[in-house]
């Protein structure tokens, strides 16, 4: 009777497993595309071996190499012992009374020879690997083992430490030869890529090759160490693949992708010459050297910025379809995640810069201004696309978010201030008793007094309300110094209260419920703090 080759794996499997394994039935669906795996024994590949779905080729690979290692491991097994028996369907390898493995039909035919062809090769491996197994755990062998990994750990340190010391010395000859002799380059004026930049990917370059030439002296370390040892042969192998597999991926992948990659280099080339010529003329817009019709030069630089995300985004349009891998599910669907994070978690941020720019073409205020936004004054110092900054009279720094400064009422004290003078003004309550035109005179010698205002144009006086106990005065003054208009508030202040005192003018702001028994104004033997104790001292003595 012939039977076919899933049928032959699984009386294989039944004849490897152990006894209470036979016993079980055998499953009544199988795989007719087997797949190999490799027995392997102190990191040295033996042979190959078949497998089905139920089971599979590493479980069978594993078994035989247990016990191919527990026979090398027994001294009362020889490796001389080894034999074969044909029992019509498979042909039995043992070691002595002990089973290592059988061979049918299907491992001879994969590998076109007979089925006893293929038992004495793979009898005479296995005899190989239980002499090699026991060899390589002598004594002698052991010895030799270690005085080579101590011979190769010397070596190692050695070339590393000469290493060190080579890689020095040529970064001090490329300062003292080379650093000096690197000048940037430019187009007449424009200044291309500077020394510094240059110097820096040289030396980045440098540190590159020597990153390489210090994990290629590792692994040419750790490969020969390994190697010693029986135990961790397979892991010797293993690094070498381990070093070597990316590359050779990465390799394949560039090779396959040579016509997409010249394709995003040289679009990569030309967006950035583009984006460079751009900012060269910006800049010069910004500067004044180029000038626009109806083109503030303070646009300059926010505008060239709308133009390069534009730009950025039109050659991520075009690359897109030429990225390696764009095609795959996994990519789309990361960018898909990307997009979604992106639109909810910036919401906020994009109506802030969008803020940020219509602030810029409205020019509400540009940095230096003094402005009132909401409750706060101050001066600004930065706008940036998100926030403006402002620092306060107390030399605070406050952070506004552009959206609400675009929602609210911004007033510029600095804006019209360069064109006409900004007037100051501040109110006084004076009674009924004294008359409009003694008032007026007296807030105007007031503002006579006060240095720091403007000349050019008069100060002047406005009567506001006819309140139900006193007439309220607004003084308006001229002042061209904007970012000192609190000290001119508080000099005025202090002069509006010294001419009132000096005509006995009671200022009666805000109210009051009835006419007090004496004016309330201060006696001018009470207008300056009292002496010190030294002053005191001092009168005395005279």
């Amino acid at each position: 009777m012939t039977l076919r080759a899933p049928a032959l794996l699984l009386l294989l499997a039944a004849l490897a497993s152990p006894a209470p394994l036979r016993a079980q039935a055998a499953p009544t669906t199988v795989d007719a595309d087997a797949i190999d795996a490799p027995v392997e024994v102190d990191g040295t590949v033996l042979f190959h071996v078949r497998g089905v779905s139920s089971y599979p080729a590493e479980v069978r690979a594993d078994l035989i190499r247990q016990r191919i290692e527990a026979a090398a491991a027994d001294p009362s097994v020889s490796a001389d012992s080894l034999s074969m028996n044909d029992e019509g369907t498979a042909v039995r390898i043992a070691a002595g009374r002990h089973l290592i493995m059988g061979v049918v039909d299907a491992d001879a035919a994969s590998e076109e020879v007979s089925r006893a062809e293929l038992a004495t090769a793979h009898m005479n491996r296995i005899r190989d690997a239980i002499r090699e197994y026991r060899a390589a755990r002598t004594p002698a062998a052991i010895r030799r083992a270690a005085v080579n990994t101590g011979w190769s750990t010397v070596v190692f340190a050695v070339t590393i430490g000469l290493l060190i010391w080579f890689w020095r010395a040529v970064d001090r000859l490329m300062r003292r030869r080379l650093q000096t002799r690197i000048h940037s380059v430019g187009i007449q004026s424009f200044e291309v890529m500077r020394a510094d930049k240059i110097w820096a990917g040289l030396r980045n370059a440098m540190l590159a090759v020597r990153m390489i030439v210090f994990l290629g002296c590792l692994l040419t370390y750790l490969g020969f160490t390994l190697r010693q040892w029986p135990l961790t042969r397979g892991f010797a192998r293993n690094l070498v693949a381990f070093a070597s597999a990316p590359l050779q991926v990465i390799g394949r992948g560039c090779v396959a992708n040579i016509p997409r990659l010249v394709f995003l280099a040289v679009l990569f080339v030309v967006i950035r010459l583009a984006l460079r010529i751009i900012r060269l003329f910006f800049e010069s817009v910004g500067r004044g050297t180029v000038t626009l019709s109806g083109f503030d030069a303070e646009w300059a630089q926010p505008t060239y910025k709308i133009v390069r995300v534009a730009v950025v985004a039109f050659a991520l349009i075009v690359a897109y379809p030429y990225i390696p891998g764009s095609e795959s599910a996994a990519f789309k669907g990361v960018s898909l995640f990307i997009g979604i994070v992106f639109s909810l978690g910036s919401s906020s941020a994009v109506s802030n810069i969008m803020a940020g720019y219509m602030m810029t073409y409205r020019r509400a205020f540009k940095v230096g201004d003094r402005v009132k936004i909401g409750d706060t004054i101050g001066d600004v110092i930065q706008v940036r696309l998100q926030v403006t900054h402002l620092r306060s009279f107390k030399n605070e720094e406050i952070l506004i978010p552009n959206s609400q400064i675009l929602s609210g009422e911004v007033v510029n004290y600095t804006s019209l201030a360069r064109l006409e003078p900004l007037l100051l003004h501040t109110e006084v309550g004076i009674g009924y008793e004294t008359a409009w035109r003694r008032v007026e005179a007296m807030l105007l010698e007031a503002a006579r007094r006060t240095s720091g205002l403007a000349t050019d144009a008069p100060a002047f006086v406005r009567l506001k309300r006819l309140g139900d106990f006193a007439i309220t005065y607004e003084l308006n003054v001229p002042c061209r110094d904007v970012p000192a208009m609190n000290a001119l508030y508080t000099s005025l202040h202090q002069h509006i209260l010294d001419v009132f005192n000096e005509e006995a003018v009671q200022i009666m702001t805000p109210a009051y419920e009835g006419d007090p028994p004496e004016p309330k104004i201060v006696a001018p033997k009470d207008w300056y703090p009292p002496a010190s104790p030294a002053e005191r001292n001092a009168n005395v003595l005279t």
